[in-house]
This record gives C-alpha cells, structure tokens and sequence, in this order.
C-alpha cells in the first residue's frame, strides 16, 4: 500500500513516520535509497566513518512529508502492531516505467551522485537516468539551509521538466516555486496502478455523506476524502458538482481504493502540515467537547484552547461492553489526555480511558533518571532483561543489574509476566532507551542520586555500582554513565594491596566525592566516608558566633560578606561590630532563581549588604535573607508565627523548602511548614514535580486544609488560587523589583574582573544598537559576531534573528541586545530589521 506520511521524529537507525488517521510507522536506515544502503554496506566492511556518509538527522528534519510503501505489519508479544515503511523509489515508484514518464510528473527521487553540473537523482525507474541541473536546485538549496550541496540519500519532489529518448533521460527541477504549482493531469496518462500518492489533482465532488466525500478526478477515478481530511473550515460548504483541489494520501494496491485531502496544508507540494505544539502533550484537558461522533470509528473533539482532536473507538471507554454511544452526542463535555499528535491529521490524539488519564507515565519524557518505577518482565535475553513500564515503554535491566549478586541462571528468579520495582539508571527520550536496575541497594536507597558531573560537589555520600576492581583501585558507575575513580589508598583505613579480591564487578558501594571536575568529567572518590578533609571542612563552617547575642526574626541588619562558599555567603553584622557571624543561603539573596546566582557570582569578599533580615536564629548559626516579598510580608504582618495561627484561605508567603516526586514543602518564617501535593502545584498538568520547582525559590501559597492533630497542612500553589485580587499590580511590582535587582548586579559588574570586559556587560541592556563584525556562520545557520563594545563576550544571533541577511564573515552590520547572559558572558542580539526599525 502506497501512503503519503510526514516525517515525525528522527533517531540514528530509523525515521518516525505519522500516517493518515492517527497511525504511525517506521523506516528504517536500510530502506531510504540503494545509494545509502551502498555507503552504509561500505561503511560497515571499512569499519570507519564515510565523509560523505550523512547520519539520518543531517538529511531529514521532521514536518517534511515523504511517499512511503508499507513493507509489513508485525504484530510483537503484546499485541500491538508495528508498521514497517519504505521511502526508496524503487518500491514507491514501481508502477512507473520509462515509456510512462512524461513532462510535468512530481515524483520522489533521492540524491544518488553528486556532479560537477548538477545532481544524479534516482527516481526508482529502471532504465531512466534522472539528472537534476544546479540551477534548478539553488532556490531550493537556500531555502532549506541544510548546507551548501545536496546530500547523498536526501529525499526530494522533483518535477520532470523534459524527457529525452523515450524516457532514457530525463531533466527534472526541484525549484519551490515549480513543485508548489505542480497538478497532475489527464494528459500526463496516470493509471491506477502507478498513481503516487502526494499528487495534486483537480477533482469534482460527487456525493457528500456524514463520513465523508466521494470525489471524481483525472476524468475517471474515484476517491474518498474522509472525516478527518474534510478542510474544518468549509466542511459544511461542500455540494455535488463543487470543483476542488485535492491531494492524494493513499492507494491501495488490490482494492484500488484512493483516499484525498482536502486539508489546505497539503494542497501544495513541496510544503508541510501545520506543526502542532509539543508542549500539551500528555496534559489532562478537564472539559473536550463533543464536536462529531462516528460509531465505527472514534469521536471529534474540542479542546479548551479551541484545537481539535480525535479519540479511537478503544480509547472512548474502559472497555466494549461499558462503551455508552449516547454520551458523545455533540456538545457533550468529557474530560480527556492528550496522548499523541498526528501530524498528517492535523490534531492531537487523545484517551478518554480512566487508566491513562491518571497514568503518572505516558512517554518516555515523563521518566527521569533515579525515578522508581513498576514493571512487568516481558522477556528474558543473554543481555539482560527487558521490562514493560507501560505499553509503549520497555526498558532494559542489565545482567549485572538484576541482583546486588551477579545471577548465573536469571530465569529461575523471574518469570515473564513478574511485576518488579525498578529504578532508573539512564533515560534517552530521543533515543527510546531505558535503563534500568533492580538491585535492591540502590532501589531502595535514600540518598541522592547523581547524575551529572556537575552535581558531584566534595562531600556528597551516594551509591554507587563497581565496574572494574584492578590494581590501581576502583572504577564506580552512578547513573547517566557517570563514573569516578576511587584510588588504592581511599579504599579502607587500612591498606589494601589486591582490590580485585575484596571488590567485585556489579557490588554496590557507598562512596563520598573527593574532588570533580565537571569540564574533563573526571570524579575522585573515596569509601573512607569519615575522612580527616570532610571533618576539618566541616570545622570550617561552624561560624564563630557570640551565644549571648540574640537576633529576632525580621530584625534588620547590615552585613560585610567574609567568605564565598558553594552554597552561600559567610557573613558579619556590622551591627555587632562582626563579632557576629552568620549565614546567607544563594537561594535567599533574592526572590528571583536566576538573579540568586548572578548576586552570588558578582558579590566578593568585603562587600557590604545593607538592610538584610534575620529568617532564623536556631542552632550553630544565624540565617538571613535577602528575599524581597519575604520581608514585605514580615512587615506587613501577613505571617503566621505558630501551627495555631493558621487558617484554611489564608494566602502565606514562603519559600521551598523541599522538592519531592509527590509534592513540594514549603516553609514560611517562624518555621511553620506545609506541603503542597503535585495536583495543587500548579494549573498546568504536572508530570515531574521537578520541572516546576526549585529549592529556596520564593513562593505565595494559599492554605487549602489543617490537620490538628498531625500538624499537617495542605497547600495550593495554583496561580489561579493564589493572587490577592490585584494581579496586575502585583505583576508590576514583581517586574519592579527585578530591574532593581538587575540595576545592583550592573553596579557590582563594573568593578568586578577584568575592566573592558565587566564594563561591557554592565553597559549592555535589551534594546541597545551596537555596530559589530561577522566572526562566522555557523552550519545551523546562526552567526558569531565581534566588536570593540563587546570584547570578551560571546555574541551570537540565532538562524532567525538573522532575517532575510546573507551575512558573510569581515561584513560589519548593525544589531540589537536581545538578552544578556552575565553569568556564561553571553549577549544574543538580533539582526531583523522590523527591530531596529523600532529604534
């Protein structure tokens, strides 16, 4: 069967392809063209990378439609079926044969050959040699920005413009602007057996039926436009006799039944459907709306944004028998997930099933390194074994991952089917790759998991798994791939001689970071988790305070900042004449996240704070904070000093204290806290509690419920919730607040390293023109620039702030600051002219 499909996604071994009616596909790398089969074969035998060999992400980009052939349909132990593609024009265009080519045919070919005048293009016609001149192929060249040739095993609309010899040799024309206005016609001889889809035909509507169209086209074929390919915006306008463009989508090879579009997006060739946003993918829409229901397939609906989208059949109800038809009568409200999006059919995929609406995992973005998660075994391999997370996600638990102890006969400790707890060891979304462990040491283990070099500080104690004991000492594996040595002499207080006897591959260890360096991803590591350096650093922090001087909380102080540390400022209260010493956490130098660790990064070591308030005076040391909204509230007394004053309704201004997977802890001065659970985070559907909070950012929350007698109290972090009435006024006082602090790190910027340097930062804000140079043009289309105003910064301009300018390097040229970027020494500035227009 022949089908039109669009370009999904995009791995290094396959193309994700969206199909008509909410189906999905796969071609993989051996069934794009013989060209890239013949240097992928080449490649393989040589055991080295080809120059001129492109990974599949370098020629293909997803919205791009391509003709496709379904080689088979594979159903695996679960029971879902897998639809294999092909895109080679071999097996697309095996219908046509030379005599048959004729001038003005849009087919697919493939770049086979790269020539001095031009390109050699494989159409899949045995016999016919394709030649694609390069003048013909410049407009498209540009407009696609993929590099200054065409790549080997690029897939392309050509349109035949002349045709030699009996169709020996043709010429043909990539050219936008010709392929966009390409039509197929009566005079160009199609058939029904070598009719492609991706044609573009005049076409008369025959019958309008509730499921659909029936067209007649190229004098007589027939074809139907379903439900689904119906422009939504002259669904209802339709008569018979009505003249239309239309697009083939499919053609079955026995039947011989077509299927159109009359979807505006496809009327063109050459172009792509409309991209949907990925944003609201795996979001619980509480009320869709019943726009048509069609008892065979499925039901139209519309979302609360105004988009619509399309529930199958089994994803109407739990089961057949529970499936109740009159509860999709139009303008029936239902509450829904939005599971998927076909491009083809312009709408999202969505489940009105109760198991999947409230499913915590529906993608694999949705899973996080360190999650723990439920499976079920699905198969046993030499490998390892692999896990069934949900129905579309598998992952795989490593034979070394199976136990703490390395098991030599697997299969008697589990059994397919088996429900087992997991926890992830590595996620690659793009990728589709789960990694998983079931070693009960790190399943269970509560102490942090590290999965980036750059969270490896020194003193952090986690677990870890041995991959190699050798003489020198041993190699520990995290998560991510994260590894780090721990040498002979910090494997025990007592000396160690032959590592390899006492550690064992897969053993799980305890160990405390030493030292990282997080740029050449190296990690020391220790197992003497008591060591000497950890004791004395830890001396080092107990700050040196007069016991007999007492600070209330909200007091205000002024304070000279002694010593910059990885988490804070050690500082004095000058009130006190600095015999006292205390604490500010980066997290309270301001209510903003991100300006906390510009403040951090400018301040230096003799600086003075003014008007700093005390959060607490418990334990070894002072806190303070320099929060803003914190201290209106102290001020304003809209604090709650103790759990009795609490009341359900109050709005309370706090900070996060703790960020979990079931919800966040906020604390509030006076140390009250509460918990806000995952479902009054926030107003948007919430799948990793992480992706919204961060510890020590500044918060109002609303109180929904107190329990007396466990002290518990629940809160609401719903914006919706949590505004006082005036939310434009807060807005701008919020807005207010920041450029203040923004102004500060300009100030402390001008005297801070070296000169030229920190003054061009401060001096640079949004909105400011500046006279710079071209450094270079990147492949991705973005651009460096360089000037005597921004000397030691980066300056960049991505593809789009370009504009329509072919800049080249040397070239001088105006620009307008974008952003600033004090921390990384960046500046993003725009070339578009409607901006600087606007100076």
């Amino acid at each position: 069967m022949l089908l039109l499909g669009c370009i999904k996604e995009v791995s290094e071994y396959e193309l994700v392809i969206s199909l008509p009616n909410g189906l999905s596909g796969f071609v993989p790398v051996t069934q794009i063209s013989d060209a890239y089969s013949k240097m992928l074969s080449k490649e393989v035998a040589q055991g080295e990378l080809l120059e001129d060999l492109n990974s599949l992400s370098d020629i293909y980009s997803p919205g791009s439609l391509v003709r496709c052939i379904v080689t088979s349909v594979e159903k695996s132990a679960d029971g879902r079926r897998s639809v294999k593609l092909s895109i080679d024009p071999k097996k697309v265009n095996k219908g046509l044969n030379a005599s048959a080519l004729a001038s003005g045919m849009l087919l697919s070919g493939f770049v086979s050959s790269v020539e001095d005048h031009g390109y050699l293009i494989d159409i899949g016609v045995t016999g016919t040699h394709a030649f694609l001149p390069r003048q013909k192929a410049q407009n498209y060249i540009k407009a696609v920005k993929k590099g200054p040739d065409l790549k080997i095993g690029q897939n392309l609309n050509c349109v035949i413009v002349e045709v030699k010899n009996e169709g020996r040799v043709v010429r043909l024309s990539i050219d936008r602007s010709e392929v966009a206005a390409s039509i197929a016609t009566e005079q160009q001889n199609w058939t029904l057996s070598n009719l492609l889809p991706g044609l573009v035909v005049k076409a008369q509507v025959r019958k309008v039926a509730p499921f659909g169209i029936k067209l007649r086209f190229l004098s007589s074929f027939t074809g139907i436009v379903d439900f689904m390919h119906v422009d939504p915006e002259k669904s209802m306008t339709y008569s018979p006799d009505q003249v239309v463009r239309a697009c083939i989508l499919s053609v079955h090879p026995t039947s011989k039944v077509v299927r159109l579009t009359l979807r505006q997006a496809f009327l063109h060739p050459g172009g792509s459907p409309n991209q949907l946003s990925h944003d609201r993918l795996g979001a619980v829409v509480e009320e869709s709306t019943v726009k048509a229901f069609y008892k065979q397939f499925g039901a139209i609906f519309e979302l609360d944004d105004g988009t619509l989208a399309f529930a199958r059949l089994k994803h109407l109800s739990k089961t057949r028998k529970s499936f109740k038809p009159g509860a999709f009568k139009t303008g029936c409200k239902h509450k829904c997930r939005i599971i998927d999006y076909s491009l083809m059919d312009e709408m999202c995929i969505v489940s009105l099933k109760y198991q999947i609406i409230e499913a915590r995992i529906l993608q694999y973005q949705d899973i996080h390194t360190g999650d723990v998660v439920q499976g079920k075994v699905f198969a046993l391999k030499p490998i390892g074994m692999q896990v069934k997370v949900t129905d579309g996600i598998k992952g795989l638990v490593p034979s070394m991952h199976l136990a703490d102890v390395i098991l030599k006969q697997p299969e008697k400790k589990y059994s397919i089917g088996d429900e087992v707890k997991c926890r992830v060891l590595e996620c690659n979304p793009a990728g589709r790759r789960l990694i998983l462990t079931l070693k009960k040491s790190l399943v269970q283990s509560k102490l942090p998991v590290l999965c980036n070099y750059e969270d490896a500080k020194p003193g952090l104690i986690t677990h870890g798994t041995v991959v190699c004991a050798r003489e020198f000492g041993c190699i520990v594996k995290f998560y991510n791939d994260v590894k780090g040595l721990v040498p002979k002499n910090e494997l025990s207080s007592e000396p160690i001689s032959c590592p390899d006897k006492v550690f064992h591959e897969g053993q799980v260890v305890k160990v405390m970071v030493l030292k990282c360096e997080p740029q050449q991803e190296r990690l020391l590591l220790s197992f003497k988790l008591s060591s000497e350096p950890a004791l004395e650093d830890k001396k080092e922090c107990i700050p040196k305070k007069n016991q007999e001087v007492k600070y209330q909380i909200g007091e205000m102080v002024d304070v000279k900042v002694l010593k910059k540390k990885d988490n804070g400022l050690e500082v004095s209260i000058l009130e006190d004449k600095g015999n006292v010493i205390a604490w500010i956490p980066t997290a309270h130098l301001s209510d903003f996240v991100a300006t906390c660790k510009l403040l951090w990064h400018c301040l230096q070591e003799g600086d003075v704070l003014p008007r700093v308030m005390c959060l607490s005076d418990k334990g070894e040391r002072i806190i303070l904070s320099r929060k803003a909204a914190v201290i209106s509230a102290l001020r304003e007394e809209q604090v709650v000093r103790s759990f009795a004053e609490i009341q359900t309704g109050m709005l309370l201004t706090g900070y996060v204290r703790n960020v979990m997977p079931f919800g966040v802890f906020v604390e509030f001065p006076f140390g009250v806290t509460g918990l806000a659970p995952k479902v009054s985070m926030s107003d948007k559907f919430v799948t990793d509690t992480k992706d919204h909070f961060v510890v020590g950012q500044t918060v109002i929350a609303k109180v929904m419920s107190i329990n007396e007698e466990k002290q518990r109290v629940l809160l609401s972090l719903k914006v919706s919730e949590c505004s006082s009435g005036d939310s434009v006024a807060e807005s701008f006082a919020l807005l207010n607040q920041y450029f203040k602090e923004i102004k500060e790190i300009r100030n402390l910027l001008r005297r801070k390293g070296e000169p030229s340097m920190a003054q061009g930062l401060s001096e640079l804000v949004p909105g400011k023109e500046l006279q710079l140079v071209v450094q270079n043009v990147k492949e991705d289309g973005s651009a460096q620039f360089s000037g005597s105003c921004v000397t030691g910064l980066t300056v960049t301009a991505t593809r789009y702030h370009l504009g329509d300018k072919n800049i080249v390097p040397g070239e001088k040229t105006k620009a307008l600051v974008l952003h600033v970027d004090a921390l990384s020494s960046m500046v993003y500035v725009s070339l578009r002219e409607e901006l600087l227009k606007q100076k």
